[in-house]
């Protein structure tokens, strides 16, 4: 069974820093390109960043410079830092896991308000 849980979201003030986790179980770890997306409220849900399982990263236009996506193998755990943090960041974070099945995470909330 495929788990993808997810931790770190909470309350931060603009310009902040959180660091949300992604622990996997259930799969290859290392063979799977792992992501991040997000949903805010009465939005489509978009993509925040991938990481390839060479280690390559891609990441939305809006978060370039801000947030960076980084794994560890030998936890099995994918990582995004988020710094500069705006209120339009505010959102569900969810972890994803690719290869030839996406699996989801629960997603943890991100609210950035003073």
């Amino acid at each position: 069974q495929v788990q993808l849980v997810e931790s770190g979201g909470g309350l931060v003030q603009p310009g902040g820093s959180l660091r949300l986790s992604c622990a996997a179980s259930g799969i290859t770890f290392d063979i799977y390109a792992m992501g991040w997306y997000r949903q805010a409220p009465g939005k489509q849900r978009e993509l925040v960043a991938v990481i390839s399982s060479g280690g390559s990263t891609t990441y939305a236009n809006s978060v370039k410079g801000r947030f960076t996506i980084s794994r560890d193998n030998a936890k099995n755990t994918v990582y995004l830092q988020m710094n500069s943090l705006k209120p339009e960041d505010t959102a569900v974070y969810y972890c994803t896991a690719r290869r030839s099945t996406f699996y989801w995470g629960q997603g943890t909330q991100v609210t950035v308000s003073s």
